[in-house]
C-alpha cells in the first residue's frame, strides 16, 4: 500500500507517494503561473491553475510504476490564508488573495477597532495581520460587492483541490486556525467571531481534525487524476504544520526552524499558549489534542536570492556560500535587516524595510553574504526569545528547507540560537506530512507519533561553536536595536 500526498504551494504544486515505511517511492512539482499583482503589495492567483498543477504531478507520480489501486488514502496540504471565493455553481468568481496580500491593512485595521486587540488574541488566539483570511472577505465586501453578492462558499487553497477531488466542501483544523474566524482553543469555528463580522456560517466549510477522513475521490476527480474513484482523502493540513509533520516536530517542545522564501520557527505545544503582544501565531497542530506557535520571518530565504540577483555579481548560490565560509564570524560588523517583504514577526510592521548596517571599505561580497545569512538567523531567533519568554523552550532545533542544504548556515543557526541544529534524511517538505497524515487516516500507522518515529529519520546534528562568539551577540543586540532606531529616524514610513 502506498499514500499520496499533495501540497498546493505558492510556485508549484507537489505530490509525493510513501510507502508503509514511510520511504518516498515517487515525488513530483509542476509549476503554477507566476502570481498576478495588479497593484503594488497585492498577489492573486487563479485558483483552477492549482487544481491543474496538481492534477498534473499526480498522474505523474502515478505514471512511475506506482499503480493507482496501491493508493490507500491521499492526504492534502498548501498555502495557508488564501481566499477562494465560489458562487452558488461552485464557480471561482475572482482570482483568490493570497498569504503575502498586503491590500488589507485598513481591514485589519477595522477589525482591531471594532473588538479590541486582547479581546481579539482571546478569541481566536492571533491578531489582525495582512496575512490572514478574515481581512481578504472585508475587503472584498467593501471594495467588489458585486462580487461579494454572489459569494456562497469561502475554502482554502488546499480545500479547493480538495472540492474538486472529492466534490465535498470540508477543511481541517490547522489549516482554519489562520483565518481569524476559528476558536483556536475549542477547535472549531468562532460563531462569535462570524456574528462581529456580520459573516454567515454557511459560507465556511465543515472542519476536521487532520487525521480524519473527509471524503473519497469522485469519478470527475479520478478522471482528471488517474485515482481510483472511492480512495480515502483524509482532512490533512496547511503548510506550516503539515512540513512539521513531515520534519517529525509532533510532541510537545519539538521545535523547527524553516527557510525557504519565508522563515518560519514553529514549537508544538500540550495547549494553546499565546503572545499576549501578538507577535507571534498560535494555531492548531494536526496532531488532535495539540497546537503550535510560529514566529514568521517575511524576508528570509529571499533574503538571499535578491542579494545573488542584485549584488552578487553573477554569483551561484554555491558560490556565495564558498565565499561566506571564508569570513570570520560576525562579518566584520556588517549587519543585515532582512525586511524585503516588511516583517511578521516580532514588529508586525508592513512597511519595514531591509538594510545592510555597518558597512566598511574592507567589506567584501564575502562578507555581505555572510551578513544576509546570519541577519535571517537573528531574525528567527526573535521568535526563540519570544518563545523563550513565555515558558517555551527546547534543547535542540530540526532545520529545514533551502537554508538547511548550507553546512555554513547550519552552523550559522546552531550559534545564533545557540543550540544544536539537526537535520532529517529526507527533506520532502509538506507533500511528505501530507502522505503520514493520509496513513495515519486509514490506520496504517496508530498515531501521528509513532508515524513520524517510523518515516522520519535524522541526517545531521551540529552544535553552537565552542568559541564564545562575542561579535555575533555583539551584532544580534545591535540588530534588535536597529528596527527601531531606523523606524523613528523616517528611513521608512508608518
Amino acid at each position: 500500500m502506498h499514500f499520496l500526498g499533495i501540497d498546493i504551494g505558492t510556485g508549484g504544486s507537489r505530490a509525493v507517494v510513501i510507502d508503509t515505511a514511510g520511504r518516498v517511492v515517487a515525488s513530483a512539482t509542476e509549476d503554477h503561473a507566476a502570481f498576478a499583482s495588479p497593484h503594488i503589495g497585492w498577489a492573486e492567483q487563479d485558483p483552477r491553475d492549482w487544481w491543474r498543477a496538481s492534477s498534473s504531478a499526480v498522474r505523474r507520480v502515478l505514471s512511475r510504476e506506482i499503480p493507482a489501486a496501491s493508493i490507500g488514502a491521499v492526504g492534502l496540504s498548501g498555502q495557508m490564508h488564501g481566499s477562494v471565493f465560489l458562487d452558488k455553481a461552485d464557480e471561482v468568481i475572482r482570482p483568490a488573495l493570497l498569504w503575502c496580500d498586503q491590500r488589507t491593512e485598513s481591514q485589519c485595521e477595522q477589525i482591531t477597532r471594532k473588538i479590541g486587540r486582547e479581546r481579539l488574541i482571546e478569541m481566536v488566539a492571533n491578531p489582525a495581520i495582512t496575512g490572514f483570511t478574515l481581512p481578504k472577505l472585508l475587503w472584498l465586501r467593501e471594495n467588489e460587492p458585486e462580487n461579494w453578492a454572489a459569494v456562497r462558499t469561502v475554502l482554502l487553497p488546499k480545500d479547493f483541490v480538495r472540492m474538486r477531488l472529492t466534490s465535498d466542501k470540508a477543511s481541517d483544523v490547522a489549516d482554519s486556525s489562520g483565518t481569524l474566524l476559528f476558536d483556536v482553543k475549542r477547535r472549531k469555528w468562532s460563531a462569535e467571531m462570524l456574528d462581529m463580522m456580520g459573516l454567515d456560517r454557511r459560507l465556511m466549510p465543515e472542519v476536521f481534525e487532520s487525521t480524519a477522513q473527509t471524503g473519497v475521490v469522485s469519478p470527475s476527480g479520478a478522471e482528471e487524476t488517474g485515482l481510483i474513484p472511492g480512495t480515502p482523502v483524509i482532512a490533512g493540513a496547511g503548510d506550516n504544520a503539515a512540513g512539521a509533520i513531515g520534519m517529525g516536530i509532533v510532541r510537545p517542545g519539538a521545535m523547527s526552524a524553516t527557510i525557504g522564501t519565508s522563515g518560519v520557527v514553529f514549537v508544538v505545544t500540550a495547549a494553546p499558549t499565546y503572545d499576549p503582544n501578538g507577535r507571534t501565531h498560535t494555531l492548531c497542530h494536526a496532531v488532535p489534542g495539540r497546537w503550535h506557535m510560529t514566529g514568521v520571518t517575511l524576508g528570509a530565504g529571499l533574503s538571499l536570492k535578491w542579494f545573488r540577483e542584485n549584488s552578487g555579481g553573477g554569483a551561484d548560490f554555491a558560490e556565495l556560500d564558498q565565499e561566506a565560509a571564508m569570513i570570520d564570524s560576525g562579518s566584520n560588523g556588517a549587519i543585515w535587516l532582512p525586511y524585503l517583504m516588511g516583517e511578521r514577526t516580532p514588529h508586525l510592521d508592513p512597511n519595514a524595510r531591509a538594510a545592510f548596517v555597518g558597512l566598511s571599505a574592507n567589506h567584501t561580497r564575502g562578507h555581505l553574504a555572510r551578513a544576509v545569512m546570519e541577519g535571517v538567523a537573528f531574525s528567527l531567533r526573535d521568535s526563540i526569545e519570544i518563545f523563550r519568554s513565555l515558558g517555551v523552550e527546547a534543547s535542540s532545533i530540526r532545520l529545514g528547507g533551502g537554508g538547511a542544504r548550507s553546512h555554513l548556515w547550519r552552523q550559522i543557526q546552531a550559534d545564533v540560537y545557540g543550540r544544536t541544529v539537526e537535520t532529517i534524511a529526507a527533506d520532502e517538505g509538506a507533500a511528505f506530512g501530507a502522505a503520514i497524515l493520509a496513513g495515519v487516516g486509514v490506520g496504517a500507522w496508530p498515531s501521528v507519533d509513532e508515524a513520524c518515529d517510523a518515516a522520519v529519520k535524522l541526517s545531521d546534528r551540529i552544535d553552537p561553536s565552542e568559541d564564545p562568539l562575542l561579535s555575533l551577540e555583539r551584532n544580534y543586540g545591535v540588530y534588535r536595536a536597529l528596527y527601531r532606531a531606523l523606524r523613528d529616524a523616517g528611513v521608512w514610513s508608518n
